[in-house]
């Protein structure tokens, strides 16, 4: 048994050079559905928003799209096909992720290990954070909060030494502990990247999108999950499948900068997705279109299911430009009361 701690057992499952999940050649989409897998609309979605912050930003000479954990750069190969020329030609797109270029990734396409610095535009995270490595902690019967430690062969579970000051302090801030068995995911390092991440933009938007939970909601025993083959399994960190933890949303939002929090139905309402069926009287003038709308419905739909991908958090925030009114009238201000006050 290689006993350690889950935030160096995730990093070695999933970003070992030799045997790490997402340095597989099949990438992400072999193992699990994303919302950029299941519609085109939603790249068509992202396609939108960059428009929006495009213009709320001036039309700068030089656009930005970062798309951070690109994956095998789908969605940014989604987006550029839904962009008009003019914005095109202005646009610097980039992927960000740990794995190699993809073939037929459009030349245009920056492709980098890290986010880029100094950029105006869109900073988009589809399930990127809740890769990010994390450590568990856990309260013993003597009510000491402890690490939670993993067996990486078979994913047993042992409690370890007492965690750090640090760790104690994020959260006692964050998510308190105090009875026996109580868990914690130590959010620290999320905070942390998606700071980073953030800071690299001049002037623009920044989005996560992630599985996530806010302070009154936080799960009393723990989120890590595993996935492989299309099908969740035991969160096992050997490198066969996904190890993913959700989100404290609440705490990775950088300091001072204008935030809001809505979940994706409606963020993507807002950016023209809808589930709803075309009427029926279009079957008998087109029945063409009416298959094609009916499909996109479906799409639609799914994209935008409360018990599925349309659950998912969205953290917003603006930097150094003005609040984009089509995701304000989306925000839920109800379960994060006081976001709108955090920043200018």
């Amino acid at each position: 048994m290689t006993w350690m701690r889950w935030a160096p057992a995730m990093e070695q499952a999933l970003y070992d050079p030799d045997r790490g999940f997402y340095r597989r050649p099949e990438g992400p989409a072999g193992h699990f559905r994303t919302s950029v897998h299941a519609s085109p609309r939603f790249a068509r979605a992202v396609a939108r928003l960059l428009l929006e912050v495009d213009a709320a930003l001036g039309r700068p000479e030089e656009l930005t799209l970062v798309d951070m954990g690109a994956g095998r750069g789908e969605l940014l190969t989604g987006v550029l096909a839904e962009l008009p020329g003019e914005v095109l030609a202005r646009l610097r797109p980039y992927g960000v992720e740990l794995a190699g270029r993809p073939a037929g990734l459009p030349s245009t396409a920056l492709w980098t290990d890290r986010p880029p610095c100094g950029v105006t535009g869109l900073l988009f995270a589809n399930e990127w954070l809740d890769n990010v490595p994390l450590d568990a902690g856990e309260v013993d019967e003597d009510g000491v909060l402890r690490y939670v430690e993993v067996d990486t062969a078979t994913g047993a579970e042992r409690l370890g030494g007492p965690v750090s000051a640090a760790d104690a302090a994020w959260a006692g801030r964050w998510w308190p502990v105090g009875e026996p068995g109580d868990r914690v995911e130590f959010g620290g390092p999320r905070d942390a990247a998606w700071a980073g991440a953030v800071a690299g933009l001049e002037r623009g938007l920044a989005v996560a999108v992630d599985y996530g939970h806010t302070a009154a909601r936080r799960p009393r025993f723990g989120t890590y999950a595993g996935f492989r083959g299309g099908r969740e399994v035991a969160p096992v960190p050997d490198g066969s499948c996904d190890v993913t933890a959700h989100v404290a949303l609440d705490a990775v939002a950088a300091p001072a900068l204008h935030s809001l929090w809505t979940t994706q139905r409606e963020a993507l309402r807002a950016l023209g997705v809808s589930g709803e069926r075309p009427p029926l009287a279009l079957a008998s003038t087109d029945p063409a279109g009416y298959l094609r709308a009916l499909g996109g419905a479906g799409e639609g739909a799914e994209l935008t299911d409360p018990s599925g991908l349309g659950g998912f958090g969205w953290l917003v925030q603006s930097v150094r430009m003005p609040p984009l009114g089509i995701l304000e009238r989306a925000a839920d201000l109800e379960s994060l009361p006081g976001w709108q006050t955090l920043g200018p």
